[in-house]
């Protein structure tokens, strides 16, 4: 992830994790340097070895560079291209600072937009506010609508936390009808609480979702996603569990055995382990005085990413989900297991849960692919499955093993409804 702007951003949500990065810069511009964009474009497509290359641009907020920037970004990416090779550019933004020009910029030369949207009104406005305290839901809406008014493609990113966890069908309902989006990431809110601004100490604050709560979000999207929206609505997380169902590896970091290739770089050319690390113990390098390849495979940053799996708690070892969570996120082990044994990740709750729930239908997926169907079939499955429950509700005697599979006796489970 390259930050031109570091962490300036003209937000101030109040679950940011990054703007406190800005402490590590006093008197800092803040901005990238010709130079620096050049030599890092540059050394970033030599070191590709494959034919499509993509450039990740975070913030704070990067469009504050100003559209000159990512012109010149654009045209050294063309300078520096192999032949054949293809150059793509996604970009996360607040959307707060598009205007036209921009959007025609972006369509212009294909740049995928990651736009941060908490849910309705209500929702985005709890914590995304601007410098002054102000909401930003209007702003955010104005260049959404921009946004497809100039045919750019964008996705939303959504930060789960305490006020919108909640409300997951308000959330999902509104980027589906109403924004109209097709993909959605769901990101969960687990901020420490410290006056660091680091990945230290094993507190969160108010604003952080719980891992149940984390896991009853997912469950209820999931529950209507996978009834009516699959192949018509893509949602990360959803899309990952059905590669792994499917055996392929896990498409998102925090689900992968090992981490270590998601590096973030500075305004500055400084480089570190990971977005979620941006902190002087975790600093690998600097472009200017080390090359990048030379940083990326270097022994401390290859160590970071097998620490993820060689501090695995036994209990997570053991764990009927590991294939598919692995742990999770290494920022977000801050608990103990059951017995006692550090490193279990704040979230595991939500997680076991959550793809537990998901295993049956996931499992229908995978095979459907098998089968060179389409997953979206599960909904014609599961419809079927439905009307015949209901069809043995209907005729089931109240000493008849109950439909719903629990085992008990119909008037157990269903005896006052007969």
């Amino acid at each position: 992830m390259l930050k031109p702007r570091g962490a300036i951003c003209n937000l101030d949500c109040r679950y940011c994790f990054f703007l406190s990065k800005e402490r590590l810069y006093p008197n800092s511009t803040f901005r990238m340097s010709d130079a620096l964009l050049e030599a890092y474009t540059r050394q970033y497509i030599a070191a590709q070895r494959v034919p499509e290359v993509t450039f990740a641009w975070q913030g704070g907020e990067p469009t504050l560079m100003g559209l000159d920037f990512f012109r010149r970004a654009v045209e050294l990416q063309k300078q520096y291209a192999k032949p054949g090779m293809t150059i793509h550019n996604a970009l996360q933004t607040n959307a707060t600072t598009l205007d036209d020009a921009w959007c025609e910029f972006f369509r212009a030369n294909n740049f995928l937009l990651g736009v941060s949207l908490d849910g309705p009104r209500d929702l985005h406005d709890a914590y995304r506010v601007d410098k002054g305290g102000a909401p930003t839901f209007d702003r955010v809406m104005r260049g959404i609508e921009l946004l497809k008014q100039h045919r750019v493609e964008f996705n939303i990113l959504t930060t789960v936390h305490a006020a919108n966890a909640p409300h997951p069908l308000d959330a999902y309902r509104f980027f589906r009808d109403e924004v109209g989006t097709q993909f959605i990431q769901f990101i969960p809110i687990v901020e420490r609480d410290n006056a660091t601004g680091f990945q230290e100490g094993d507190q969160v604050t108010a604003r952080s979702v719980t891992g149940k709560q984390y896991g009853d979000f997912l469950i209820a999207v999931f529950d209507e996603w996978v009834r009516r929206d699959v192949g018509r609505v893509f949602v990360q997380i959803f899309d990952v569990a059905l590669g792994v169902w499917s055996g392929e590896p896990a498409a998102l970091c925090i689900f992968t055995e090992t981490c270590g290739d998601a590096l973030a770089m500075e305004h500055n050319g400084d480089l570190f382990a990971c977005d979620h690390f941006v902190e002087p113990r975790f600093k690998l390098g600097n472009l200017g005085e080390t090359p990048l390849i030379e940083i990326v495979a270097s022994p401390q940053q290859r160590q970071f990413g097998r620490d993820k799996r060689d501090t695995l708690p036994w209990y997570c070892r053991e764990c009927s989900v590991r294939f598919i969570c692995n742990g999770g996120c290494p920022k977000d082990r801050i608990l103990k297991t059951p017995d006692g044994e550090p490193g279990l990740n704040y979230l595991c709750a939500g997680f076991k849960t959550f793809f537990t729930h998901i295993d049956q239908p996931m499992q229908t997926m995978a095979r459907l692919l098998d089968e060179q169907r389409p997953p979206a079939d599960i909904m014609l499955v599961l419809a079927r499955q439905e009307v015949e429950l209901e069809r043995a509700f209907k005729t089931a005697g109240r000493n008849d093993p109950c439909p719903c599979g629990s085992g008990k006796k119909f008037k157990q489970c269903h005896g006052s409804k007969k």
